[in-house]
């Protein structure tokens, strides 16, 4: 697997999404208030029993981290599909929020405050 597989970040979208509180160039003209995409990801069987061979010897766990930037890269898209719904063009101080799931897999959270922006004269 090439390193591509393991890439997560924006898209393309018309939507900024900065780990910042603010857009160098560019000033607040509205906050809308927090936006979150959230999604749940169970493990299948064969993953965990290919994991728990795994960490007998070592090593870093390919199948599950692939896994992980899918579901992030998920949960980013629904945070910006609802900023745009809410008709912001930015989000700041985006963050990721990953917690277990009842024992059966991973809730990750993607979080900001949703924002319209617009550049600096």
């Amino acid at each position: 697997m090439g390193i591509e597989e393991y890439g997560g970040g924006q898209s393309q979208s018309d939507v900024i999404v900065v780990t910042t509180n603010d857009v160098p160039g560019f000033r607040v003209d509205r906050v809308i208030g927090e936006v979150f995409g959230l999604t749940v990801r169970s493990r299948h069987v064969g993953s965990q029993i290919g994991a728990g061979l795994k960490s007998l010897i070592g090593g870093e766990l390919k199948g599950l981290t692939k896994t992980l930037v899918e579901t992030r890269n998920q949960a980013m898209d629904r945070l910006v599909e609802q900023a745009k719904a809410r008709g912001a063009n930015a989000v700041l101080m985006f963050r990721f929020d990953v917690t277990e799931a009842a024992d059966v897999g991973t809730e990750v959270c993607a979080y900001g405050t949703a924002v319209v922006i617009s550049p600096r004269a």
